[in-house]
């Protein structure tokens, strides 16, 4: 009697690790996946108030000047 004890709790245990680690599993499948962090990009001065941006945020202007926005390229002309 003794014996059967310890196997129904011993079929138990393993019972409720296996489950457990199957909705682990699970869970980590329907995870979206991790996108790569984007690697560091050229900066640029705005020739008009000096605001350093991303060159491809730029907005280019005259002699290759870089500009932050629209009103800027157009106040240097």
């Amino acid at each position: 009697m003794k014996y059967l004890l310890v196997l129904v709790v011993l079929w138990v245990a393993f019972t409720i690790w296996r489950n457990n680690r199957r909705r682990e599993e699970q869970e980590r499948a329907e995870a979206p996946p991790k996108r790569p962090l984007p690697g560091p990009q050229a900066m640029v001065e705005c020739a008009h108030c000096g605001l350093h941006l991303p060159a491809s945020d730029a907005l280019p202007g005259k002699d290759g000047k870089s500009y932050c926005c629209a009103a800027h390229r157009q106040a240097d002309q």
